[in-house]
């Protein structure tokens, strides 16, 4: 057993929640207390119904997400978002949401570990926002062929978009939704893409400017931070941990 506070001190210091602005509305920590103390850690991408039914029958106590509850507070509890809070508070499941820090964290950040998951090693920053980078861009050697089979053998789901490079000499990472990312490769030097998802236009941009871009879901793309961090309060706090993943093709 341990302290809701210990576990909410760690995450918050551990990711440098305080440095980063995220999205207006959005809202880094703790969402949801619950009584005070933590037996079983869950992780999850996304906050929702099914997941914090998921976790309260599992016996879990503090849940970490990525996208949290908060976007366009505030809005009256009612509905589909008192269910949300409902759900939590009779299962006592604390809930901890954190975003753009855990995109960007170059050791358990989703960029950091995409690349690393392809064997490459995040060297540089990338899209950096008030100071801090939310994606990377990694030393690439060897064909584009060959990144592309990697991300296929990861993710059920790969669209790529090869109008650059045969052989990219770097790789930018931007986990989740790239729409943000493709103005500013020029800048870096850089005309491969690994992300979640695009909108519709850039593919014209990618034939016109020479890019390559691959696609792998936003949800999957963005599984792997909470997951480290998880771990990481586990074996910290020695509880067990465990992930709760959904059937979200996007």
């Amino acid at each position: 057993m341990a302290k809701l506070s210990d576990l909410v001190t760690y995450c918050d210091q551990r990711t440098r929640r305080t440095l980063f602005k995220d999205a207006p509305g959005a809202f880094n920590g703790l969402q949801v207390a619950n009584s005070g103390r933590v037996t079983r850690i869950g992780a999850a991408v996304d906050a929702g119904v099914a997941p914090f039914r998921e976790a309260v029958a599992r016996g879990i106590d503090f849940l970490l997400v990525h996208h949290g509850l908060y976007w366009d507070m505030p809005r009256p509890l009612t509905g589909p978002v008192y269910e949300r809070f409902a759900v939590l508070m009779k299962g006592d499941c604390a809930l901890y949401s954190n975003h753009l820090p855990l995109d960007g964290h170059p050791e358990i950040g989703n960029n950091a570990l995409l690349a690393r998951q392809m064997g490459l090693q995040p060297k540089r920053p990338f899209l950096v926002r008030d100071g801090q980078p939310i994606g990377w861009i990694a030393p690439h050697r060897g064909p584009r062929s060959q990144l592309r089979a990697k991300l296929e053998k990861e993710y059920a789901r790969v669209v790529a978009i090869e109008y650059g490079s045969a052989s990219p000499k770097a790789v930018a990472f931007c986990s989740g939704s790239g729409n943000s990312a493709i103005p500013e490769l020029a800048a870096a030097g850089v005309d491969t893409l690994v992300t979640g998802e695009l909108r519709e236009e850039w593919f014209n941009r990618a034939q016109e400017e020479k890019l390559n871009l691959y696609l792998c879901g936003h949800y999957a793309t963005e599984v792997h931070a909470v997951r480290a961090l998880a771990a990481e309060l586990a074996a910290k706090f020695r509880l067990p941990w465990e992930f709760i993943a959904t059937d979200n093709p996007l």
